[in-house]
């Protein structure tokens, strides 16, 4: 048995790749590797629904690949079961071309980003839409109380791989919210010590 993720992707051009390059034989550790990692386990659970962001790719009719931003609050990407997650699909600029593509072939890759933690996750898939006049108890379960984007549709995606990637190369980034938190205690500190000085005069 393969990780899932070689079956999908090590196709004859880049086993041909791998061999010009010197790493087709340490590739072949993925293919003979017991675990698929099709499945949505404890440390993947968490990762994603931790995450506040993602980027998401689809293949037009055309051919050509797209790849999209996707944000919203901490949390707004659910899992539902071991092999299926979703998330609410907020209104954006009205292209609709992440949309049209998955109307045409469901499958997607996603990349999952925790940069100050320096971690990914790379998930492959296939995507369906649901909209709340089809299922409305799903949508609504994919929405997040107090967030006040407008919600057009939900995305749900049935996992085909997971993987975890290198973290070499990533830049470590921190939100606002990363920051305040890791300078409250100095912040805190200043204030003793101005209160501190204020005493002696």
């Amino acid at each position: 048995m393969a990780r899932a993720f070689a079956d999908i992707t090590f196709t004859e051009s880049v086993k041909a790749a791998q061999s010009r390059y010197g790493s087709r034989e340490q590739n072949t550790y993925f293919e003979k590797a017991a675990d698929p990692r099709n499945l949505i386990g404890e440390k993947e659970l968490h990762f994603i629904q931790t995450r506040d962001s993602f980027y998401q790719a689809t293949v037009g009719e055309n051919g050509w690949p797209y790849v999209q931003h996707r944000g919203g609050p901490t949390g707004f990407l659910k899992v539902l079961d071991e092999r299926t997650f979703g998330y609410a699909d907020f209104q954006g600029n009205f292209q609709y071309i992440s949309v049209g593509n998955i109307d045409n072939d469901d499958r997607v890759s996603l990349i999952l980003m925790d940069y100050p933690n320096q971690r990914r996750l790379k998930i492959w898939g296939h995507a369906r839409i649901v909209h709340s006049e089809e299922d409305p108890e799903l949508v609504m379960r994919l929405q997040n109380k107090g967030y006040a984007a407008k919600v057009e549709r939900g995305i749900i995606i049935r996992v085909d791989a997971l993987e975890w990637n290198c973290p070499q190369h990533i830049t470590q980034r921190f939100t606002e919210a990363d920051v305040r938190q890791a300078v409250a205690p100095l912040l805190a500190e200043i204030e003793e010590l101005k209160s501190l000085l204020a005493s002696y005069e």
